[in-house]
C-alpha cells in the first residue's frame, strides 16, 4: 500500500486567500528544517485497492497531533487489508469499504483481529453493527412465526430494548448492559407507583396510562433478546450471549384460587381480589348461569365452564366441529380467532377432541334450531360463515365483545368477579373435582405442557380434597349402608 505522512495547516494566502496547506512557513521552526508542534497537524494519505470499476482509491485523514500517530493508524490499515485471503476480491472490496467507511465518518478504524476473526468465521465483517439494527434485521427475518408472536416481539424492542440498549454496538453488548436496562425499568416502575400514590396533578396527567411492568414481562422481554441474540451467535456476530446471564425473578403465573365463602365475604367487605387468577366454585357457575340463560351468548359461556376451550376457540367452532346428533358427542377445537381473524391454535396440543355431555349437546342442537331462526330472519342479509356463534344476520363474534359482556352479566348478577378466562380454569377446576388427574386437564384445556397445568391449578388441588374425596367414596359400590358410630 503507498502511504504518505505530511503536515498541513488551515492558514490562508493574504493576498489570494487560497489555503497555503502545506506551504504555511509556520509549520517549520524559523531558521530550521524542524515541523513546530504548536502549528498544523498530521495527515496520512494512502492509496487502497481500485473499487470495482477500476478507479484509484485515493483516501486521507488528517487531525493527528505527532507523524507516529498518523503513521501507526496508516499501519493499521495495512493490517486490515492483509486480513483477506490472496485472491479473495470480495471480501478484499468488503475490507476496503469499512475503511473507507471509517475515514468518511470520521470514525475509528475497525480492529483487525475482529475483522479477521469475522472473516474466518465467514460473517459479515461489520463489526458497528448496533443492537437496535441487529433487532430489526432480525425481527424482519422471521417468516414462521404467527402474527401475534411477531407482535410480541416488536412491542418489546420497540418500547424497552432499544430505548434502552439500542445504541450499543452489538459485539460489545454485555450482561452489564441488561442488568442496567432492567434497573432502569425498575426504577420507572417505582416512579409510577410513587405518582400514583402521593405524586402532583401535572404528574399524575404525565403518568396517565403508565402501567407497572411485572415479573412476567420482564421475562418475555429477556426472552426476546435472548433469541435474538442466539441467532446473533449462529451468523458469528457473538460468541457468547450476555442474556442468558441476566438474574431476574422468576414471573411466575399467578396461582388459581377458588372463590371460597370466606373469600366472598372479604370481597364484599372491601372490594379486595386476592389472586388476579380467581375461580367460582360449582354453586356460582351454577348462579352465574342461570342468571345468564337468557342471554345470547349463554351457551358459549356455559360451554367454556364446562369444557374448557378458549374464548378465541369457542367463537372459531364450525358446525362441522360438532358430533352432537349421536353418542358419543364431541367437539373439535381446530380453529381460533383472534385480532387477526381465523387462525388454527397455537400448539399441536390445541388441537384436540373435547366430550359432551347430553345435556349440553341437547343445548347444541336447540341452538341449531334457534340459529336458522335467525337465519330466515335475516333473509338475504345472512352471512353464511359456518360457525355455531355469530351475531344476529351471521357474522363471526368479536372476542374482545365477548369478554365485555361477560363482564357485564358478572356484574349485573352481583357476583364475585372473574374473567371469561377464569370460566376455563373453573372447567378444569370440576374436572378436578371429579377425580380427573393433571394430565386429562391438560389434554382437555390444550395445554402444551403439563408443567403449565400444574402450575396454574396446583393451588386448587387442596381445597378440592373434600369433593375428590367424596367424588372417590362414590365410586365404590355398596349394597348396605356403612355402620354409624
Amino acid at each position: 500500500m503507498k502511504r504518505t505522512i505530511f503536515k498541513r495547516c488551515g492558514c490562508k494566502d493574504p493576498d489570494t486567500g487560497k489555503p497555503l496547506a502545506g506551504h504555511c512557513p509556520r509549520l517549520r521552526r524559523k531558521g530550521t528544517n524542524t515541523w513546530r508542534a504548536d502549528h498544523g497537524t498530521w495527515y496520512y494519505a494512502v492509496d487502497l485497492p481500485p473499487g470495482p470499476d477500476g478507479k484509484r482509491n485515493h483516501r486521507r485523514r488528517g487531525g493527528f497531533a505527532t507523524s507516529d500517530a498518523a503513521d501507526q493508524e496508516a499501519n493499521l490499515i495495512e493490517h486490515l487489508l492483509a486480513v483477506p485471503d490472496p485472491g479473495d476480491t470480495v471480501g478484499m472490496q468488503a475490507v476496503v469499504a469499512l475503511i473507507v467507511a471509517a475515514i468518511r465518518d470520521r470514525t475509528p478504524l475497525p480492529d483487525p483481529e475482529q475483522i479477521a476473526g469475522r472473516y474466518r468465521r465467514k460473517t459479515d465483517l461489520d463489526p458497528v453493527l448496533t443492537v437496535g439494527q441487529w433487532l430489526d434485521q432480525w425481527l424482519a427475518g422471521r417468516r414462521n412465526i404467527s402474527r401475534s408472536t411477531h407482535d410480541g416481539y416488536e412491542i418489546n424492542i420497540r418500547l424497552h430494548l432499544k430505548p434502552y440498549i439500542g445504541d450499543v454496538p452489538l459485539h460489545v453488548l454485555t450482561v452489564g448492559h441488561l442488568e442496567d436496562l432492567f434497573d432502569r425499568i425498575d426504577a420507572r416502575n417505582d416512579t409510577i407507583r410513587r405518582i400514583r400514590a402521593s405524586g402532583t396533578a401535572a404528574e399524575k396527567a404525565a403518568f396517565k396510562g403508565a402501567r407497572l411492568m411485572g415479573d412476567a414481562n420482564k421475562q418475555r422481554v429477556r426472552a426476546t433478546l435472548r433469541a435474538a441474540l442466539n441467532a446473533a451467535i449462529r451468523r458469528g456476530r457473538l460468541t457468547m450471549n450476555p442474556a442468558q446471564f441476566v438474574e431476574l425473578p422468576s414471573g411466575k403465573r399467578p396461582k388459581a384460587l377458588l372463590w371460597t365463602a370466606e373469600r366472598v365475604v372479604h370481597w364484599l367487605e372491601t372490594g379486595a381480589v386476592p389472586s388476579p387468577v380467581m375461580v367460582w366454585t360449582p354453586d356460582i357457575a351454577g348462579e352465574f348461569l342461570d342468571h345468564a340463560e337468557d342471554s345470547p351468548l349463554y351457551l358459549l359461556f356455559r360451554l367454556i365452564a364446562q369444557r374448557g376451550p378458549r374464548r378465541g376457540e369457542a367463537c372459531a367452532l364450525h358446525w362441522t366441529d360438532l358430533a352432537i346428533d349421536a353418542a358419543p358427542y364431541t367437539v373439535t377445537i381446530r380453529w381460533q380467532i383472534t385480532r387477526y381473524g381465523m387462525s388454527t391454535p397455537k400448539s399441536d396440543a390445541g388441537d384436540r377432541i373435547v366430550s359432551l355431555d347430553a345435556d349440553l349437546a341437547r343445548e347444541f342442537r336447540l341452538h341449531r334450531r334457534r340459529r336458522q331462526a335467525r337465519r330466515l330472519a335475516a333473509g338475504s342479509r345472512w352471512n353464511d360463515t359456518g360457525l355455531v356463534f355469530t351475531d344476529d344476520v351471521g357474522n363471526p363474534l368479536n372476542p374482545d365483545h365477548v369478554r365485555r359482556d361477560f363482564a357485564a352479566l358478572v356484574d349485573d348478577a352481583g357476583l364475585p368477579p372473574i374473567r371469561v378466562h377464569d370460566l376455563r380454569h373453573l372447567a378444569a377446576t370440576l374436572a378436578l373435582a371429579a377425580g380427573a388427574d393433571l394430565k386429562a386437564v391438560q389434554a382437555l384445556l390444550g395445554h402444551s405442557s403439563i408443567a403449565i397445568t400444574a402450575d396454574t391449578y396446583t393451588h386448587v388441588l387442596p381445597e378440592l380434597a373434600e369433593a375428590i374425596a367424596e367424588n372417590v367414596a362414590r365410586l365404590i359400590p355398596r349394597t348396605r349402608h356403612p355402620r354409624s358410630a
